[in-house]
């Protein structure tokens, strides 16, 4: 065995947490009832009831090199030198995290979170960043790494009665559902179609989570999806390395002969099979399809096809997860920028360029600026109907004609009443303690679900082909915009693959869109604030270079300096409370409304320009311009307070 494998496993083997002062435990946020208005239990995977919470935790980054105090700096990567690095991570840096921090991480949810929540999303990024030239990352490395990972699930969440069981799948209290991240690969972000190297590897360290008829799919992508409550909702795990801008070794979704292209198909035929069975779908991956006016994340094909997949099964689809950013934030999809040119490869028109793989706390605000920009073009209505964000049905009283008909054509601008021209995914912070260590406790509605009783058993699934679907095969309508122009002729042409039947018209919204069983209810966000757990020092401000070496870099603990506290995760926001998001849940509705709010902020400058532009001042009197400013002085306050709420909560 190699030196640095012995010194991985006793990393990994050492807690050493007893000598840690006590604090004031957070106890764990909400009602373990919510959601179910029959007020009796419903029963899950395992006999277990259910209590309409699951976890997402995301960017783990464990690092068996990492040495407490030492340098944050770039060249030392906190594995040698004499510097800040906690003994439970260094907070605002680059730096990996310790074993420590994941043996408090994963002990903290086995005393406050494991009684409490039906499943776990685990978006990937399991491995240390290649990011010291000194201790080059290896294949057997990332493999121990992940392996790592699966036994601390397997302390916390795993069986005490499955010595005997030769199902593998069986061998947790709850589902697990995992996915590949770009640094969960060597090199990393580079990954070629299956069969390969990595797919037979994560085949083995994961045969607990994938069902075993999906082994060979996942063998060929690294793609599968797990029944996280049987028959009724099931968690589709992307590898969305094949999508990935940075992934070099494939290109995008539109060639039959390229693996996004397969992989797309295959969610297709599944979404599908899961809507003739009456089931609903969470879409989880690590890279989320982030996508400004400048940059993206994912090959344009690729979220072209995402996109129409998710508009056309919107019946289906209760929301999507990822990780990779290490930031908190959301995305909208909208539909109606789907096109027949770029879902045929033809892309050249857009000039968007790749997000960079590591970015800075500028080029962050910056992307996140990117993002408000784009959704200050969003249909907005200053005051969204309380009868649709409350999700009730009557209409207000004693409407106005006039905001009647804006709210008609606001409606009509989102995809009616529900909003269903888009779609969102959220994107939440990573454990690695680049900013705080952070996990996210999401609520879902588990009203109807009392009265089944679902089988103790392993992950079940059942796997359709695009055989066994003749609907899938029959002509489906296509949007117009998704049929192409002959340049020469002047011809339209229908997009080049099969396009995803649409929700019959005599469905109702989706949970994404309207509040019912598996809507997504709100999410607590934890925080882990290292700073005061490590007790080194007194707070500090950040840094904006582009290797963070953390708010304490050049500083060195004391000698004997004062003991750790004991090590919690607090409650940041919870949404179902949050006045400033003001999200009564997490139906679209309330996410355009959300995004739209933040779209509006604009500086004391931009402020003005804009009344410039609109001729406002030269029509008004000094009197009437003090009277204007004075309206629009509370309104513009709280937008402001909006927008940088979103900029703060991003970094945690």
């Amino acid at each position: 065995m190699k030196r640095w494998e012995v010194y991985f496993l006793l990393l990994c083997a050492l807690s050493g947490f007893s000598h840690a002062a006590e604090a004031e435990q957070i106890p764990l946020h909400g009602d373990n009832s919510v959601g179910n208005a029959e007020g009796v239990p419903a029963i899950g995977a395992g006999g277990r009831k259910l209590h309409g919470k699951f976890l997402h935790i995301t960017d783990i980054h464990p690092d068996p090199f990492y040495k407490v105090h030492s340098s944050t700096e770039e060249e030392e990567a906190c594995h040698g030198g004499q510097g800040p690095a906690g003994i439970l991570g260094a907070e605002t840096s680059d730096c990996d995290s310790p074993i420590s921090l994941i043996n408090a991480t994963f002990k903290w949810i086995d005393e406050n979170l494991k009684d409490s929540i039906d499943f776990v999303i685990w978006t990937g990024d399991s491995a240390r960043h290649d990011n010291d030239e000194r201790i080059p990352r290896t294949v057997k490395e990332v493999e121990n790494a992940n392996e790592f990972l699966v036994n601390k699930f397997v302390e916390v969440f795993g069986k005490d009665d499955s010595i005997n069981d030769t199902d593998p799948t069986n061998d947790f209290i709850i589902p697990i559902v995992p996915t590949l991240g770009n640094n969960d690969i060597l090199p990393h972000n580079i990954m070629d179609p299956g069969p390969n190297r990595w797919t037979k590897s994560f085949l083995s360290i994961w045969r607990k989570f994938i069902p075993e008829e999906q082994r060979h799919s996942f063998e060929r992508g690294g793609w599968f999806f797990a029944e996280v409550i049987p028959n009724k909702l099931a968690a589709f795990n992307l590898n969305t390395l094949y999508f990935f801008s940075n992934n070099a070794a494939v290109d995008g979704c539109a060639d039959k002969s390229e693996i996004g292209y397969e992989q797309m198909d295959w969610l297709r035929i599944q979404l599908q099979f899961l809507r003739e069975r009456g089931m609903k779908a969470i879409i989880m991956g690590h890279v989320p399809p982030a996508r400004t006016d400048a940059k993206r994340s994912w090959d344009e094909t690729c979220w072209q096809k995402y996109t129409l997949w998710m508009y056309q099964y919107r019946d289906v689809v209760v929301g999507s997860l990822y990780g990779h950013m290490n930031i908190e934030h959301f995305l909208l999809q909208d539909s109606e920028e789907v096109n027949g040119r770029s879902l045929n490869g033809d892309v050249g028109e857009f000039g968007r360029t790749a997000l960079d793989d590591e970015m800075t706390i500028q080029s962050t605000v910056d992307y996140l600026s990117q993002l408000r920009t784009q959704w200050s073009r969003l249909p907005y209505l200053e005051h969204v109907t309380d009868s649709k964000k409350e999700g009730k049905d009557e209409k207000p009283k004693n409407p106005k004609k006039k905001k009647k008909s804006e709210e008609q054509k606001y409606y009509k601008k989102i995809g009616g009443e529900w909003g269903e021209r888009y779609s969102v995914s959220l994107i939440s912070a990573s454990v690695v303690p680049n900013y705080f260590p952070t996990i996210r406790v999401v609520e879902y509605n588990i009203s109807g679900l009392n009265s089944h009783l679902f089988p103790s058993s392993g992950i079940s699934t059942n796997v359709a082909s695009a055989g066994s679907l003749p609907s899938i095969q029959q002509k489906t309508p296509v949007k117009n915009q998704l049929r192409t122009k002959d340049s020469k002729n002047h011809k339209t042409k229908k997009p080049s693959f099969k396009s995803p039947l649409p929700p019959s018209k005599s469905s109702p919204p989706g949970p994404a869109y309207s509040p019912q069983t598996f809507t997504w209810l709100g999410y607590t966000q934890y925080y882990a604030n290292l700073t005061r757990i490590n007790n080194d020092f007194l707070d500090s401000g950040p840094e904006t270079e582009k290797w963070h070496k953390g708010k304490h870099s050049g500083r060195k603990p004391s000698e004997g300096s004062r003991r750790a506290k004991r090590f919690v995760f607090e409650v940041e926001y919870d949404t179902r409370k949050d006045k400033v998001y003001g999200l009564k849940d997490l139906t679209i509705l309330n996410w355009i409304e959300l995004a739209g709010r933040i779209g509006k902020y604009r500086s004391c400058g931009e402020e003005a320009a804009h009344r410039k532009s609109a001729g406002e001042d030269d029509r008004l009197s000094a009197a009437s311009k003090k009277q204007k400013k004075r309206e629009s002085r509370k309104k513009r306050k709280e937008i402001s307070k909006t927008w940088f709420t979103f900029l703060s909560r991003a970094f945690v």
